[in-house]
């Protein structure tokens, strides 16, 4: 049986309020020892720990107050241990895997926006938090971390959040799996297969991060496997695999993107033959319309975002020649730009700024802005300028009022949009990926590292940094996120999470 682990550093308050750090296990009981009271728990990876049982250890089955002899191999077990790594609780909870639902690719979605953080990129996948009242400066060492997960499985996913839910992705074993963890104790809530994990010398597992719409979540893995779950308890409804069912080829490193949810409408960026991207029910998996971009072009690593110009909705993507756009109510190619694409990768996804968008590449390539103008009819674009000095290769940029702010390979750099000037630059911590909360960014180091600066284009001010615990023998590329207070770090098996408020 497919396994899952996860362990969580979870802060439980005392009779004095002090913390007391617990630990939260999941994973498959491998065998258990009743007179010796010992249980051997195996995670994801096929690797076994045992547990001493001690005797006011307790017992649940299903929720239920149970004896150490209801435990049998083969369970999918949690074990809660205290800070001493004593074992104080064991679980047994329902098998977590569930058969897939079949259907055809094509569906659609409704818009997830509001303050809370649903989607990759946050409620505007503008890589802005809309959270306040958060630490203007961080200790010598770093914010607080108050939990710490484990076993989620490899990959580059990040995380979103809706009901008390953390969505994340993470391949176990030869399998990719959408993972819900509760968001006060890390603890596995549900996990669900959507397909085979895809090798990949850079790191297997899938790059996507799931979309929360209302009651559902919609996925999308490195394969090109697009699943639509109950946000419950992971059951599916429909799926389908965007690259057969509109005849597309894998991009090098795998598919990346993250479903946009609009409306009625799921859009995804296959790539094929006459389906550049493509917009599907949200309800059904069904196809409502495909867009014929000149040149089909394969897609690119990056994920769609919303655009409005004169009255004209569309969605707009960087594929890999370029930045293209479409209708949103017809899959109408509208423009496209190919000034700031490069021939190997085009990863960070486009801006908006006032009606007009900016995106930009690496490998030597850099940025360019857009100016767009229209009416409901119909709209033109004209390139303002390019620029060499936002280079951004993987990490994202964000926009506060005039200025964008992102990594130009390895040093920061502050933008004026309307001209590409440069305010200022900064090595910081090096290249990676920012998010916008409070009047301040965070970046965080592809190495590891973390900083916190003003979103000023004044200066350079730094107010903080720190080196995370739960680093990985790979890139650090999942986006920083900032919610409810916390930062939320992923590092493939690991999810880290730290108090800024």
């Amino acid at each position: 049986m497919s396994t899952s682990r996860v362990l969580a550093a979870v802060i439980c308050l005392g009779l004095w309020g002090a913390p007391a750090w617990a630990e939260v296990i999941n994973g498959t009981l491998k065998s258990i020892d009743v007179e010796g009271r010992t249980l051997e728990l195996e995670n994801a990876k096929g690797e076994a720990t045992s547990y001493p049982l001690p005797d006011s250890a307790k017992f649940f089955m299903m929720a239920k107050a149970a004896k150490i002899d209801a435990l049998e191999e083969g369970q999918s077990i949690t074990v809660t241990t205290d800070k001493s790594g004593k074992v104080t609780v064991v679980r047994v909870k329902k098998a977590s895997s569930q058969p897939r639902a079949t259907a055809k690719a094509g569906g659609g979605g409704s818009k997830a926006t509001g303050s809370g953080w649903a989607q990759y990129g946050g409620p505007n996948r503008d890589n802005r938090s809309t959270e306040t009242g958060l630490l203007k400066s961080w200790p010598a060492s770093g914010p607080e971390m108050v939990a710490n997960g484990r076993g989620l499985g490899i990959g580059y996913s990040t995380v979103t959040f809706s009901d008390g839910k953390i969505l994340t992705m993470g391949s176990r074993g030869d399998d990719e799996f959408v993972v819900c963890l509760d968001e006060k104790t890390l603890s596995e809530v549900w996990s669900a297969k959507i397909g085979r994990t895809r090798p990949d010398g850079m790191g297997g597992g899938p790059r996507g991060t799931p979309t929360i719409d209302g009651d559902r979540v919609y996925s999308l893995g490195a394969n090109g496997d697009l699943a639509c779950l109950k946000l419950a308890d992971g059951a599916p409804l429909w799926s389908g695999n965007i690259l057969q069912n509109f005849s597309a080829q894998n991009i090098t490193w795998g598919i990346s993107e993250s479903p946009l949810i609009d409306g009625d409408k799921v859009i995804v960026t296959p790539g094929g033959q006459g389906a550049g991207l493509v917009a599907l029910n949200k309800n059904s998996g069904k196809l409502i319309w495909k867009a014929d971009i000149p040149g089909n072009p394969q897609t690119g690593y990056s994920s769609a975002i919303i655009v409005e110009t004169g009255g004209m909705r569309q969605y707009v993507n960087f594929v890999h020649t370029g930045v293209v756009s479409v209708r949103a109510d017809n899959g109408q190619f509208l423009w496209g730009n190919n000034a700031s694409a490069n021939g190997t990768a085009n990863c960070s996804s486009p801006l908006e700024w006032d009606g007009n968008v900016f995106s930009a590449s690496g490998y030597g390539t850099g940025g360019a802005l857009v100016r767009l103008s229209g009416s409901r009819s119909g709209v033109t674009a004209a390139l303002a300028y390019q620029t060499k000095n936002m280079k951004s290769h993987h990490g994202g940029m964000v926009i506060d009022g005039d200025y964008l702010y992102g990594t130009d390979e390895g040093v920061l750099k502050c933008l004026e949009i309307k001209s590409g000037n440069v305010m200022w630059q900064n090595r910081s911590v090096g290249k990676g990926a920012v998010v916008y909360a409070d009047g301040q960014i965070i970046l965080r180091s592809e190495e590891g590292p973390v900083a916190l600066f003003e979103a000023t284009p004044k200066s350079y001010v730094e107010n903080g940094r720190f080196s995370p615990s739960n680093r990985g023998d790979r890139p650090a590329w999942p986006h920083p996120v900032v919610f409810d207070g916390k930062l939320y770090l992923r590092d493939q098996d690991s999810l880290a999470v730290y108090a800024v408020k």
